[in-house]
């Protein structure tokens, strides 16, 4: 059997051709209750990245109830629960989206996903130490709440992003969120963006809210990343299975979106020695541990 050193070893390798010896950015997409548009918000975003110059791989970390694939119209014929059952590697999954985004998809439906083991972790960690693509940027769009998986990829992630809609159970399931990944987990600077908004100032008014009580209660930095209005265009991209910033790019949600990207990629390079994609993969392991017990 092997030592888990040799294989943190090998997985460091798979990185490092991954990344091509440049920083990454990992940022991980949250919310505290589901239907506030998150996963939308994941893939437009995604998109207008790509249509910088970026090269973007797109996770879908919602491991029991992914939809990534089709909400983009995307056949996906294998996905995540195919690599950890060891019927698939990693790179045979991978499906290409539009403006060449790189999506890892995730099953849908699947109860065992929903409650990954230990050993299921401990294989979805190999995988990514496997991949060989060039990336500058891995969006991972996790599942709605605070589940362990929730936890474990926003520790292991650079930045994370809360998505917020106007509901009070949003903003404080938000903040329950932030808590527990701040108290108990050490996540310290999050980005708040407001979704569904009738105006920006009500986006504003959202993150204000959420960054009161936060300041009243924890110790933590919060960043508007701001707003998306409500668009009845985004709504037909939808039923298109589209992305909005591709089927209507000139609407007012996608010319927001690419607003939210350029801010997005303002946000500064992490370090070199920890800004590989080998850091989200060192950070899983470490996460996993503390939730599971020792993984490797």
């Amino acid at each position: 059997m092997r030592s888990s050193t040799s294989e943190a070893t090998d997985q460091a390798a798979g990185l490092r051709r991954m990344s091509g010896f440049h920083p990454v950015k990992v940022m991980a997409v949250a919310s505290g209750k589901g239907g506030v548009g998150k996963t939308t918000v994941t893939m437009n975003l995604a998109i207008m990245l790509a249509r910088q110059g970026k090269k973007v791989m797109l996770l879908d970390a919602d491991l029991g109830l992914a939809n990534i694939d089709v909400m983009l119209g995307l056949n996906a014929r294998q996905n995540l629960s195919h690599v950890i059952a060891g019927e698939a590697a990693l790179e045979d999954v991978i499906i290409e989206g539009p403006a060449g985004i790189r999506i890892v998809p995730s099953a849908s439906g699947q109860h065992n996903m929903l409650n990954l083991s230990g050993a299921g972790q401990a294989g979805l960690i190999r995988a990514f130490g496997e991949l060989t693509h060039d990336v500058d940027v891995l969006l991972v769009d996790n599942a709605a709440g605070i589940s362990d998986s929730v936890v474990t990829f926003a520790r292991a992630s650079h930045e994370v992003i809360v998505v917020v809609c106007d509901e009070p159970a949003s903003l404080t399931d938000a903040y329950a969120l932030i808590k527990v990944l701040h108290r108990y987990h050490g996540v310290d600077r999050f980005h708040i963006l407001a979704n569904m908004t009738s105006t920006a100032h009500e986006g504003r008014q959202l993150y204000e809210k959420l960054s009161r009580v936060t300041q009243r209660f924890l110790d933590v930095t919060l960043g508007f990343m701001g707003a998306i209005p409500h668009d009845d265009y985004l709504r037909k991209a939808i039923q298109r299975q589209q992305a909005v910033v591709e089927a209507f790019p000139r609407s007012r949600s996608a010319l927001a979106f690419r607003k939210i990207a350029d801010k997005a990629d303002r946000w500064p390079l992490p370090r070199l020695a920890s800004g590989q994609v080998e850091f989200f993969v060192e950070r899983l392991i470490n996460s996993g541990r503390v939730m599971s017990g020792c993984m490797v």
